[in-house]
């Protein structure tokens, strides 16, 4: 969960749990994974002192409810009996409670008091459909109700050809009919690729905006903040018909400091919430030690690439440029590990070290969209201490990764190719730097992690 006081500027507040439902270990050993599964589009609301969190996870096909006096938790976890696609909540004046949900065909289901299940003989209706879209009809429900009336924000695409729009549907009633169409189908001037999907929301200064998102490559979907004004109770999104490059916000709490969402890490104070993992972590395999400022990882099982390898601490990438750097002290890695620094996704590049009859090499990962793993052939270096650093290019879907190593504090060297990075629904998220240790032969290596540094596009020159 993150907080803002503008809508501009956010930073991190909890989490709302840190393992949801595990995934068979037995499964990564063999190398099966749930990249692309998980938790999908949350619907977050407060209603009479307590905020709800609902979402469903594509691998466990269950939806979840997680239910809190505060945002910042504890959160309590229970299931929804159902699975409901994109699912959004409403609590209505009346205290009943439904769900809309859907993709292609928009559906509201009541639900009980309890929320754990439809409530017998409840509202159960479809509002809205576009399922003959040959591209993708309306799916991402946002419900709200304002001012006696309610309103559905969904995605989808236009017909003739790909590109998301977002609309709206309202209705006096949940019983009537809900009338409306698009409201916006503007791609910024970037890539064909459009600005859709969310909702909108009132500031204390009675204003109104849209927090949706644009898919904008290998970097994943960046949230876009656009004005809301209202004629004839219906909304009308940004400026003619267009999101405006400059908008005006005005702050509850002016001249307050954020705690950024990525950035640099000397280890030295925990694990910050600018991290995650890539899998459920496993604290048997890692060591975090603030005195020393390092961050280890230890082997668990003998892995076929990157992606399996338990452990993997990521941050976000930024756009439309960042890079990072680390160092690696590999003296205890085991024939065959590598360890080093990536740009996690399904085609991945990564920059690493490994031990190959008994030497030190440095070499890249590059993985192919065709799933194809390459290998640099390895350079051998007489040290088992590296620096890292992986630079991504994002501007215009550019997508573009470059690995670099060094030897003693040296010049930066480069190694391997200039990497192709792609978005794509085999993970579903944006590219991530990451750090990383496998086996290859034989578990129980490890590597060492030290003097994170992260760069944005102001500071890589």
């Amino acid at each position: 969960i993150l907080q803002s006081f503008d809508l501009v500027h956010w930073e991190h507040v909890t989490y709302v749990y840190e393992t949801l439902d595990h995934t068979d270990a037995q499964q990564l050993k063999s190398g099966h994974n749930i990249y692309g599964q998980g938790m999908w589009a949350a619907s977050l609301r407060y209603h009479e002192g307590r905020f709800y969190i609902c979402f469903v996870a594509n691998d466990t096909r269950k939806t979840y409810l997680y239910t809190s006096e505060k945002i910042d938790g504890p959160w309590k976890k229970q299931l929804i009996e159902g699975f409901y696609h994109d699912g959004s909540l409403l609590f209505d004046e009346d205290g009943r409670n439904y769900i809309v949900y859907g993709n292609d065909e928009i559906w509201i289901t009541e639900l009980n008091e309890d929320l754990t299940a439809p409530k017998k003989d409840g509202l159960h209706r479809l509002l809205v459909s576009d399922h003959k879209n040959p591209e993708l009809g309306y799916e991402g429900s946002h419900i709200q109700k304002i001012n006696g009336y309610y309103y559905i924000f969904l995605v989808h695409s236009l017909r003739d050809r790909w590109m998301r729009t977002e609309a709206c549907f309202y209705s006096d009633s949940l019983e009537g009919e809900f009338t409306g169409g698009d409201v916006l189908c503007d791609d910024r001037g970037y890539c064909g690729q459009g600005v859709a999907q969310g909702g909108i929301v009132d500031t204390p200064d009675g204003k109104w905006y849209a927090m949706l998102f644009q898919d904008s490559g290998a970097v994943g979907r960046i949230p876009i903040l656009l004005p809301v004004t209202w004629k004839d109770h219906f909304p009308v999104f940004g400026q003619n018909g267009h999101v405006p490059e400059e908008i005006e916000v005005h702050s509850t709490r002016p001249g307050y400091i954020y705690q950024p969402l990525v950035g640099s890490d000397d280890f030295c104070n925990g694990l910050l919430p600018r991290w995650q993992f890539n899998h459920d972590p496993d604290p048997r395999y890692y060591h975090l030690d603030a005195s020393q400022g390092t961050y280890t990882i230890t082997t668990r099982e003998v892995c076929t690439e990157l992606t399996q390898a338990v452990n993997t601490l990521t941050q976000r990438m930024s756009y439309p440029s960042c890079a990072a750097e680390v160092t690696v002290d590999a003296s205890a890695l085991k024939e065959g590990d590598v360890a080093g620094l990536c740009a996690l996704q399904s085609c991945y590049a990564a920059v690493g070290i490994t031990k190959h009859h008994g030497k030190y090499e440095v070499l890249m990962l590059d993985k192919k969209e065709d799933g194809i793993l390459d290998m640099t052939e390895g350079t051998v270096v007489e040290s088992h201490q590296m620096d890292f650093r992986l630079e991504a290019d994002f501007c215009n879907m550019k997508d573009e990764a470059r690995c670099y190593y060094r030897v003693n504090k040296g010049d930066w060297l480069p190694i391997g190719t200039v990497h192709k990075l792609y978005f794509k629904l085999d993970h579903f998220t944006g590219c991530r730097f990451g750090l990383f240790c496998y086996a290859a032969e034989e578990t129980g290596g490890s590597a060492c992690f030290r003097d994170f540094k992260y760069y944005d596009v102001d500071e890589i020159s």
